[in-house]
């Protein structure tokens, strides 16, 4: 057997095991059983980190918002686009993010 088989069908199953969850609140109990809370606060970092990346703040600015490392930040901004896309233009659908040049626009195009 090698050793490497296992770990994608775990991880398989961790991702099925999320998207059984329906509320905030069964993710949350979840995520509480799952994770550490220095765990999820990184987590949750990286998330707002990209979001700030997405309405292009400037890493000092990130960095005095979330004490992200500007490491954490270079990682998140490699990683950009795919499952960040995805999130940020649904929670944008559900009315739960505005990106800044979306905001930006609206006000400009009142102006003459």
């Amino acid at each position: 057997m090698k050793r490497g088989k296992s770990k994608p069908s775990a991880l398989e199953e961790l991702y099925e095991a999320i998207l059984c969850l329906e509320t905030k609140e069964e993710c949350s109990a979840f995520f509480d059983d799952l994770c550490t809370v220095l765990e999820l606060q990184t987590l949750s970092q990286r998330l707002q980190v990209a979001k700030m990346l997405r309405d292009h703040h400037v890493y000092a600015d990130i960095v005095a918002a979330t004490s992200a490392s500007t490491a954490t930040i270079s990682r998140v901004n490699r990683s950009l686009g795919g499952g960040y896309d995805i999130v940020f233009e649904r929670l944008a659908e559900r009315g739960q993010y505005t990106p800044a040049d979306a905001a930006n626009s609206g006000e400009e195009s009142g102006e003459a």
